[in-house]
């Protein structure tokens, strides 16, 4: 398919004026280069100077950038609806309407798709519903799976590879992702630390801040935080502004935009799209998808491409549009929006019988008559805007004239003006991991710090938790009843610190798509979100465990001294911290927040069930004796039980306690001593009413807790912490590519 160009005469003499401002040497493009360097040296000089300074001649002298894409073709395969009659196996046939029943079908959803764009434009994709508006934005931006896709996205002559593009590029989603208590300027400010260099001063960063927010025309709401349902904060029309600021804080070459005008009344679409105009001024090129823009936001506008279920029917400049359409045979009235005429219009073609089949390949004339009329080249020669500059020498001097692009660096090597040459350093982050996590950690923390009512919940469960159990158990005896109580009170008490953890699980899943959003391009990385999650949450855990130690350990009468005590906020904290890491893994895995709970209590039941509390190990079928040895309550549950009947000194059984917990339990106390001495003439031992029958090791034998000392189980259950988390940060990996397959 041939390319299309859509320009206008008057589009392509300013075009060719722009051209001819820029046909200079290579030196003389570079020569602000060493303006990168003057931010590792912290020279105070103005890290993003406004497009406004940039001009020569009448002329903005921005780096030139041309965006091509050439027959992007894009399947997906439609699932087979279930029929009986499918379920078995029948022989060849011939019958089309049978074969295609059993063959797979597939939908394209983009079919031969071509344009172009250049810096300083606005490329708007508009089409109904279904029709490929965001499929043909998420082409552009990388974000289907390498092999669906086919076709080809140059920029300048050069195709994209996937690292670059990241650094490169920012994508704005349709949906506001952001933390709701995070003020406008912390949102920002945050933003900046993720993307902006190490070596740029902090000082800077807050100018860029200042800077973005006064382009974003946000500054009476910049001490406003973001809201929610529950809380007041900023408009809808503030919020897409704030979420695109997020996306362009270190100032990308390429911005793209799924329908962020989607849901805003006109006066805020207006001034969001007046935003974009203006970043595309200062050296960009934005391409966004709009659903149907008013006759203000289409004068900011530069170049339009209708879709119809995938295919273009319209490619050109606002302008041709009424030409376009009254060639084709439906001139648009005067008085009437023309995207609103041209979309009607697409509707109503496609509920006839020929579709817009008829209106595709008039577009298709249309453009190659318009090229030979217009008898102009395409906006760029094929190969580079410049042929003396590769992809990586203009993208190193837009970095020189003040385009931050997440810390890549232009370096000037030797030689003279005419010549030098220029290499790009482009880190695939823009900060190393420790600056990534304190980042993290410090946002995670804030965000909490703004809500303490979620903690405040969390520690009175814990305390309630176990002033119950401290009143139910209040001070056991070390009678055979008080084993046994002692048992029950340590099985609820270690499963109760898992059960506790699951009011964790919606903490990931709020925060998943702002996760994907921001790692989709490189703000940080998987590990360092997985690191900073755990750092954060271990300050609360200690507190709980030493919230829920406190309440009960004194009250139950619990032995061991001093060591025992300290034993038992270790085992407590350790079964947080496993609980913790289990229900983030989980959180990474499963869709929602009620799948998850129903997920997490039926597996916390079994893990309950096979701790060794219900049936001793010895008894547990051979076919389930795996799940004995993975269950996370068998662990702490054993390593207090050590800890509790570990002491040599203390005795659980003399004399008739022998007979407790047994019919003969109810006997006369003189009864009870007579069977007493029977039973010692019978064994030949002399048995009194003080004699130990049955030690702590005793009640561990009988338990079957003789594989792993105390402290073995303590390890145990800090390393199944580590796993899960490891679980998770692979779970990151896999399970967050946000890309179409």
């Amino acid at each position: 398919m041939a390319r299309i160009v859509a320009a206008d005469d008057d589009d392509s003499m300013e075009l060719n004026a722009i051209s001819s401002v820029h046909d200079s040497t290579l030196g003389q493009l570079l020569k602000n280069v060493s303006d990168v360097r003057k931010m590792d040296i912290g020279d105070e000089t103005p890290v993003h100077e406004s497009f406004n300074q940039d001009y020569d001649d009448g002329y903005m002298r921005t780096v030139p950038f041309v965006l091509s894409f050439d027959n992007l073709t894009y399947s997906v395969s439609v699932r087979r609806k279930l029929e009986f009659r499918n379920l078995f196996p029948r022989g060849n046939t011939e019958d089309p309407e049978i074969a295609q029943t059993v063959m797979p079908n597939t939908k394209t959803l983009l079919n031969n798709i071509s344009g172009e764009t250049r810096d300083g434009e606005i490329m708007a994709v508009l089409g109904a519903s279904g029709s490929g508006k965001s499929t043909l934005i998420d082409a552009l931006a990388n974000r289907i799976a390498k092999g669906s896709l086919k076709g080809t996205v140059k920029l300048n002559g050069e195709t994209l590879q996937s690292r670059m593009l990241k650094v490169i590029s920012a994508y704005v989603m349709q949906d506001d992702l952001l933390f709701p208590m995070l003020t406008v300027e912390e949102t920002l400010m945050f933003a900046a630390e993720f993307r902006l260099p190490r070596s740029l001063p902090k000082s800077k960063k807050k100018l860029r801040v200042q800077a973005l927010i006064d382009q974003l025309g946000i500054r009476n709401a910049a001490k406003t935080i973001i809201g929610d349902e529950g809380h007041r904060g900023i408009s809808g029309g503030e919020r897409r502004r704030v979420s695109i600021g997020i996306d362009i804080i270190h100032d990308p070459i390429l911005l793209f935009l799924d329908e962020p005008t989607s849901g805003l009344d006109s006066t805020s679409a207006f001034m969001v799209v007046k935003v974009l105009k203006r970043i595309a001024q200062s050296g960009s090129i934005v391409i966004m998808s709009i659903h149907q823009p008013s006759h203000r936001v289409l004068s900011l506008l530069d170049r339009l491409i209708f879709l119809s279920r995938g295919h273009t029917v319209y490619s050109g400049s606002p302008a041709s549009l009424p030409r376009f359409f009254s060639e084709f045979g439906s001139p648009i009235p005067e008085n009437e929006n023309r995207t609103e005429f041209a979309l009607d219009l697409i509707r109503e073609l496609e509920g006839s019988a020929g579709g817009t089949r008829g209106l595709v390949e008039f577009n298709k004339k249309w453009q190659e008559m318009k090229k030979q009329n217009n008898r102009q080249p395409p906006l760029t020669p094929p190969s580079s805007p410049y042929p003396n500059l590769t992809l990586k020498e203009a993208i190193a001097a837009s970095i020189s004239r003040g385009k931050l692009v997440s810390g890549g660096e232009s370096v000037a090597n030797g030689g003279t003006t005419a010549t030098s040459t220029t290499t790009l350093a482009v880190p695939e982050f823009a900060n190393p991991m420790w600056i990534e996590i304190k980042t993290l950690s410090k946002r995670s923390m804030l965000n909490s710090r703004r809500q303490p009512e979620l903690f405040g919940i969390r520690v009175a469960s814990v305390v309630i938790t176990g002033f119950i159990l401290a009143t139910v158990f209040w001070r056991l005896d070390n009678s055979p009843k008080g084993v046994q109580e002692r048992l029950g009170f340590f099985a609820f008490a270690m499963s109760t610190m898992f059960y506790t953890c699951a009011d964790a699980l919606p903490v990931f899943l709020q925060e998943r798509y702002i996760f994907m959003r921001e790692t989709a391009y490189n703000a940080y990385r998987r590990s360092s979100y997985v690191l900073s999650h755990a750092i954060v949450s271990i300050p609360s855990l200690i507190f709980l465990s030493l919230a829920f130690a406190a309440t009960t350990y004194w009250a139950v009468g619990l032995g061991g001294g001093p060591m025992g005590l300290l034993f038992y906020c270790l085992i407590i904290l350790a079964s947080f911290w496993s609980g913790s890491s289990f229900v983030t893994f989980l959180s990474g895995v499963v869709p929602s927040v009620m799948l998850g709970y129903i997920i997490v209590v039926a597996i916390l039941a079994y893990f309950l069930l096979f701790s060794g509390f219900f049936i001793n190990r010895n008894r547990i079928p051979d076919y389930w004796i795996w799940f004995h040895y993975l269950s996370l309550v068998k662990y702490p549950y054993e390593a207090v039980l050590q800890n509790e009947f570990s002491d040599a000194t203390k005795c659980f059984v003399r004399g008739v306690q022998i007979f407790d917990n047994t019919p003969l339990g109810e006997l006369p106390e003189v009864m009870k001593l007579n069977l007493l001495g029977s039973v010692s003439k019978s064994l030949g031992v002399t048995i009194s009413s003080t004699t130990c029958l049955t030690t702590g090791a005793d009640i561990l034998k009988n338990q079957g807790v003789v594989q792993l000392s105390k402290w073995n189980c303590l390890l145990v259950t800090v390393a199944f912490g580590f796993f899960f988390r490891i679980l998770f940060y692979f779970t990151l990996l896999l399970g967050s590519k946000n890309k179409r397959r």
